[in-house]
């Protein structure tokens, strides 16, 4: 499955995705799901949904998807220079990645200790640099999945990094002096602030 969300690697203007399988029963499954559940038009065998890429979207894919080995590359020179300017801080863990892949980054994201993850963002904030902390709380706490089976401090590594991460600026316009701005502001913060 593919998300062509606007600030992936890969995205559209709008939202969009694609599911890829090598199998027919689940592609017939799969394409009658996203067509209002309809094996035939007007035969709704299943409940289902209107999900399916807009001509615009698409359009935009086409054209985008000839540039994607330039704007991986981008990302990942990016992601570099991050990797580079935070290299050994003991307040600053830097993404991890394996040597048997290749890696293109949708976020950049940093596992902070020690420091005090809204104060930063607040820093970095002033310094109009963007930073987000995507799932803030983790999945077994969320209202929608909570459960007699599990508690809080049952996924303790889950709960640490929901409770320690950052994420960056990545896209694939970030120039050096940008990058330089964006780092400098975070070793200024984390080598001023103990929590």
């Amino acid at each position: 499955m593919y998300s062509f969300f606007p600030s992936k690697n890969l995205g559209c203007f709008g939202d969009g995705g694609a599911i890829y399988t090598n199998d027919d029963n689940l592609a017939a499954q799969l394409r009658m799901i996203a067509h209002h559940g309809q094996s035939k038009q007007y035969i709704h065998d299943v409940v289902g949904v209107n999900s399916r890429l807009d001509t615009i979207q698409a359009a935009v894919l086409k054209v985008k998807l000839k540039y994607l080995d330039s704007y991986a590359s981008a990302r990942n020179k990016a992601a570099e220079f991050y990797d580079k300017a935070f290299a050994n801080h003991p307040k600053i863990k830097t993404p991890e990645r394996s040597k048997h892949s290749d890696h293109v980054f949708h976020q950049y994201t940093l596992t902070l200790k020690g420091v005090d993850r809204e104060k930063l963002r607040e820093f970095l904030a002033s310094k109009n640099i963007p930073s987000m902390i995507y799932y803030p709380i983790p999945l077994h706490m969320q209202n929608a999945y909570k459960s007699d089976r599990y508690k809080a401090g049952d996924f303790p590594v889950t709960e640490k990094l929901c409770a320690s991460v950052i994420s960056l600026p990545m896209h694939t316009e970030l120039s050096e002096e940008t990058l330089k701005y964006i780092t400098d502001s975070v070793l200024e913060f984390c080598n001023k602030n103990n929590l």
